[in-house]
């Protein structure tokens, strides 16, 4: 990825936009923005936004519904805002892949400093050159490319961070707080079971079953290994 970043900002509250567009153009990024659901896949599949700060309590189509529907043919990184203090609606919104997500109310330097983070995810790895075989999977770090058995998977930036982290290193076993450490690159207030949802997505995606994986295993009380010889 090269040249200025652009980032849509989805939200129907004009104080969030402001903030939003003030401190992200402040700190170098080209912001795009759209107030619904609708205008904001219209937006993210004709100008193709490097990544996307959506929030979930858009009116009409909401948050979710945007974040299943871009899914469907999409690996665009996706922060998410939430107003709503419940873990679920955090954990819904990153089991069906969203990379990141901030509470309202939140400091514009926060949300920066979060794109940013997200975007290394994918920058950092198109600027590797690197091949990780394990087993039937393959990954292509530099192309941010995974397949298993030859069949190509779409993976977000922050899935393909945590899977190629656990491959690197068969049968260590990382915890949670390890896990979160690799994604964000610096400390962020962010709940372990996030982790979680993002292992439930890779599972579902590279598993030949989901409910007894081969590969991402879990080490009951402390976090996650990928199998020594899947």
């Amino acid at each position: 990825m090269t040249g200025v970043s652009r980032v849509l900002v989805v939200d129907d509250a004009p104080d969030i936009v402001r903030l939003a567009r003030d401190f992200l153009a402040h700190a170098g990024f080209a912001v795009l923005v759209a107030h619904d659901g609708d205008e904001a896949l219209r937006l993210a599949r004709t100008e193709r936004p490097d990544l996307i700060v959506l929030d979930l309590g858009l009116p009409g189509r909401d948050g979710l519904d945007v974040t299943r529907e871009l899914r469907r043919d999409s690996s665009v990184p996706i922060i998410m805002l939430t107003a709503r203090a419940d873990e679920s609606d955090k954990l819904i919104g990153l089991e069906l892949g969203a990379d990141d997500y901030l509470t309202k109310p939140f400091s514009g330097k926060e949300l920066v400093a979060r794109v940013r983070a997200v975007l290394r995810r994918s920058q950092g790895a198109a600027s590797q050159v690197e091949r990780i075989h394990a087993g039937e999977v393959d990954i292509d770090v530099g192309r941010m490319a995974v397949s298993v058995a030859g069949r190509a998977v779409e993976l977000t930036p922050t899935e393909f961070q945590l899977l190629a982290a656990l491959a690197r290193q068969p049968g260590r076993v990382f915890t949670r707080s390890q896990l979160l450490d690799i994604i964000h690159g610096e400390v962020f207030e962010a709940y372990e079971r996030a982790i979680d949802a993002h292992v439930k997505n890779i599972r579902r995606k590279i598993e030949p079953d989901p409910r007894a994986p081969r590969y991402v295993l879990t080490v009951f009380g402390v976090g996650y290994r990928f199998a020594d010889q899947p």
